[in-house]
């Protein structure tokens, strides 16, 4: 038999039961189109990640307090206790070589701010000038934090763009007074409107100099130490020379932790990879269900049909050919519930492109090709037994419907 006369046969079968195939169809597609979701919003979660990342800079090393023996992202979470602070001498020294790009002291606190008879909490970044562009932020008005000599306390803020709505609605933010904590601080800028950059919102900060940060929260030590080094290609460098500078200001005890972005970005990059495995290998599994929903519906064809194969044997066809008929039918189910599935898929992940925009949802090559190879396996595997069923029929009996 001919594939074309195999795949009219299959049609006119599946028509022939028509809410039956579409059962199994729908069937098929839910479990495709799950796979293709679901790895959609795994590799959307992951391209997310690393995103914000990548906005720091990919020349970004960041200097922790503390020693730590955990790599990746887990390092910030786990530092250990230090004998020495990070200081604003030790970010000072960080300057001295040629690799270094930009270095930006970071205190970071909270506080209550207040205008006139409106109030709210606020957190407070201390830093310098360099924070800007190392962080690759942007100003909407105004001017950043003056240049110069770190440990001057400048009275001089810049506000993020929710706390100027808030605080100063209806007026001109620029030159009026903020109080922060007991001390009040001129606004002298107005960030743009960034949105949240690895868990900081900058439109609710409040950025001052480093050293005002330090006596308005009455500490002499940093919270972190932004370091850019000037090429990609010398970060390795610039960390060793990191190490080995503040090993030498602290008695030669190496206790700081330096990170970089290459670090940071491979751990997440594994994690949310195998997050993606995961969810689209829960998502297969009811594909697996799918499958032998297939297998029951086409045993009971089997039995239902049994005169008609006894018909095409008695016309000569051998049990060969029963087979693969059977098999045909077994697999355009499984091939046409694998395509709507993925058209399913496909809009599912472009509804939530349109929901949540700021997330590149889009389900890898590879999670597509294995949901279309799994469904089509699947139906093929569980059509199998029915199909041999059906090939070791009598003629005879089959014909008399027994």
């Amino acid at each position: 038999m001919r594939s074309a006369d195999a795949l009219h046969y299959a049609g006119a079968a599946l028509c022939g039961h028509s809410l039956r195939s579409l059962l199994i169809v729908l069937a098929m597609a839910i479990g495709v189109g799950a796979v293709v979701v679901l790895t959609a919003l795994g590799e959307g979660a992951r391209g997310y990640v690393i995103g914000q990342f990548a906005s720091l800079g990919t020349n970004l090393l960041i200097v922790l307090p503390g020693r730590s023996e955990t790599g990746g992202a887990g390092v910030a979470m786990s530092v250990s206790g230090t004998p020495r602070d990070l200081t604003l001498e030790d970010a000072a020294a960080l300057r001295r070589s040629a690799l270094v790009r930009r270095v930006a002291p970071l205190v970071v606190g909270s506080a209550r701010a207040s205008h006139g008879p409106l109030e709210r909490d606020v957190v407070v970044f201390g830093s310098s000038a360099e924070l800007l562009p190392i962080r690759k932020w942007s100003l909407a008005s105004g001017r950043f934090l003056p240049a110069g000599d770190w440990s001057r306390a400048t009275p001089v803020c810049v506000l993020g763009a929710r706390i100027a709505r808030e605080l100063f609605p209806a007026q001109a933010v620029l030159g009026q007074w903020l109080r922060i904590g007991d001390r009040r601080f001129r606004v002298i800028g107005v960030m743009a409107p960034e949105g949240r950059s690895i868990g900081v919102d900058v439109e609710d900060l409040v950025i001052v100099p480093v050293a005002a940060a330090q006596q308005l929260f009455d500490t002499a030590s940093l919270f972190r130490t932004l370091v850019e080094a000037r090429h990609r290609e010398s970060i390795p460098a610039v960390k060793r020379f990191i190490i080995d500078t503040l090993r030498a200001r602290h008695q030669g005890e190496e206790d700081v932790t330096v990170i970089t972005q290459d670090a940071v970005l491979s751990t997440f990059d594994r994690i949310l990879h195998a997050l993606t495995l995961t969810l689209g290998g829960i998502a297969a599994i009811s594909l697996v269900v799918a499958g032998i929903l297939v297998m029951n519906v086409m045993l009971v064809a089997v039995s239902q049909r049994t005169a008609e194969i006894g018909l095409l044997k008695a016309l000569g066809a051998s049990a060969r050919t029963v087979l693969l008929l059977f098999l045909t039918e077994a697999a355009l189910l499984s091939a046409l519930g694998a395509a709507a599935g993925l058209l399913l898929g496909l809009a599912g992940s472009r509804l939530l492109a349109v929901l949540y925009p700021q997330v590149p949802f889009a389900s890898p090559p590879w999670a597509v090709a294995a949901g279309l190879g799994v469904a089509l396996f699947t139906g093929i595997l569980f059509g199998t037994q029915p199909a041999r069923r059906a090939a070791r029929l009598d003629p005879v009996r089959a014909l008399s419907g027994r």
